[in-house]
């Protein structure tokens, strides 16, 4: 199809053979066998040149829709010309906030995003070039070939419904959740959330549940409007979506804040153009972090 598309273009078969470095034999043979396998004649020889027959006419547009889609396939995985990867969580996270305002100012950078469970995946993703950055939370020991830089200090709240002894409560420190029940059945072992909460429960004496199934946030969403003693967390600047009528309470935590330390990780040898104007964006943007602000040792 491409050696048939250049004889179009160039109105030659010596002209498309000079254009994709073939013999003019070659291109003929080409074009003939494209003709033999659909059963009929594409192209025609003219004192002019090559020019095509109606049912070439008819094929033409198609053959150049199948190679730009060629062309567009090989570019999405190579990665000096594919769209800028990056690897983040959810899509309703502080993060994801962060790269919606970069992309609303560099329109003209393409961005494509996927989703890893675990840091060390995404990190394993990062060295293999399979991703272009990742935004984490994660220990220092971690990075080796890797750069991390803190772009956004998201502080975390309590979340209560209606009937929680708390619920009319507008801010409260950490420690003073001593005895409340936390459920949040995402924490997962060796996730990196797991671990902030983790050390966050161990500083102040908080009591976190990480059992059941879960179900997602909605589900959690939903027991946490029903329950006169359960609570969970929530970063302030995640964005939450559910009915009216759970009368979800967001309860800020001060004296200290505790904040969720994001961070950005990508390749120390990359030097590609898109991630330079993504990381020049966010050091700029970079919300300033709560005075007193409390985040784990280990955060990178």
């Amino acid at each position: 199809m491409r050696t048939f598309v250049a004889v179009v273009e160039e109105g030659q078969f010596q002209q498309a053979a000079a254009r994709l470095s073939l013999t003019q034999q070659a291109v003929s043979k080409r074009v003939a066998a494209l003709e033999r396998e659909l059963g009929v004649r594409l192209l025609e020889r003219t004192p002019r040149g090559a020019q095509p027959t109606v049912d070439g006419q008819a094929f033409l547009p198609h053959a150049r829709a199948l190679l730009d889609a060629e062309a567009r396939a090989a570019a999405s995985v190579r990665p000096r010309q594919r769209a800028l990867r990056i690897d983040m969580l959810s899509g309703r996270s502080a993060p994801a906030a962060l790269l919606r305002e970069f992309h609303t100012a560099r329109p003209d950078l393409a961005i494509d995003l996927v989703t890893l469970f675990h840091a060390e995946q995404a990190l394993e993703a990062l060295r293999t070039r399979s991703i272009d950055a990742t935004f984490r939370a994660v220990r220092p020991g971690l990075l080796d070939g890797l750069a991390a830089a803190r772009v956004c200090d998201e502080p975390i709240e309590l979340l209560v419904g209606p009937r929680h002894p708390l619920a009319d409560t507008e801010a409260m420190t950490p420690a003073q959740l001593a005895g409340h029940p936390v459920w949040m059945p995402a924490l997962i072992g060796g996730t990196e959330w797991a671990a902030f909460y983790a050390d966050f429960a161990a500083t102040f004496g908080l009591s976190i549940d990480g059992s059941g199934p879960n179900f997602g946030t909605d589900a959690l969403h939903d027991a946490i409007a029903a329950s006169d003693t359960l609570a969970t967390f929530v970063g302030a600047g995640t964005r939450t979506i559910w009915p009216a009528g759970h009368d979800l309470r967001r309860i800020v935590l001060r004296d200290p804040t505790p904040v969720y330390p994001h961070a950005l990780v990508w390749r120390r040898d990359d030097r590609t153009p898109a991630l330079a104007a993504l990381r020049k964006h966010l050091v700029a943007a970079r919300p300033t972090p709560p005075a007193g602000a409390w985040a784990p040792a280990w955060a990178a």
